[in-house]
């Protein structure tokens, strides 16, 4: 508790947000040794750090995360974009397409959904899945599933943009398209997992 009280106030002092909220954990951490003893707080670790997913990000760490997303999205959207019949120029996080440039701003960076589907792979694979190597492979998978949806989604606004209303990009249709995103990356995590079992079933008969 006294770790927790520390914590505190250097986030405060120091204006840090995710070092104050961080300290919530450690208290709780703190009260269930002192109540409870560390029997108990082994059997509840891995809820205890789950709520460490629950913290948003220092600024720092997340603008630094953001803008390599950014432009990882561009360039992978500017890939696909001509095999679908879109010419394309690419500068930067900025996609220059024949009816209007499309910008790959902050928020469609895919920080978000990334970091939701982290969050949910990890609740997946520990309620669903008894072998750890399994359980990391479903979180670390959670990363490359979430940009490449991020980037499917940019390329399905881009066609939008290109053969139907540039107005398209914006509204409805943007909010729409990354929840319809959102839905199909958890449909190929499941997948992967499935996937995952087959082959580990496999496995097992020829051994």
């Amino acid at each position: 508790m006294v770790m927790a009280m520390c914590i505190l106030v250097l986030g405060v002092f120091g204006a840090e947000l995710f070092l104050s909220r961080m300290s919530l954990i450690v208290l709780i951490a703190g009260l269930t040794i002192f109540f409870l003893g560390w029997k108990v707080l082994r059997a509840v670790l891995f809820p205890l750090l789950f709520l460490v997913l629950m913290v948003p990000l220092p600024a720092i760490v997340f603008s630094q995360i953001t803008f390599p997303l950014q432009i990882l999205a561009s360039k992978l959207s500017a890939w696909l974009l001509p095999f679908l019949g879109v010419p394309v120029l690419r500068e930067g996080n900025v996609i220059n397409l024949p009816a209007m440039p499309l910008e790959v701003a902050e928020a469609c960076s895919g920080i978000r959904s990334l970091l939701s589907l982290t969050t949910l792979a990890i609740m997946y694979g520990y309620l669903l899945e008894k072998r750890v190597a399994i359980r990391v492979l479903l979180a670390l998978a959670s990363v490359p599933i979430a940009v490449v949806a991020n980037g499917l989604r940019i390329v399905g606004t881009g066609l939008l943009v290109q053969y139907w209303d540039p107005d398209k990009a914006e509204g409805f249709f943007h909010a729409f398209s990354g929840w319809l995103i959102f839905v199909v990356s958890l449909v190929m995590l499941f997948m992967l997992h499935q996937c995952l079992i087959f082959f580990e079933r496999r496995k097992e008969v020829v051994a």
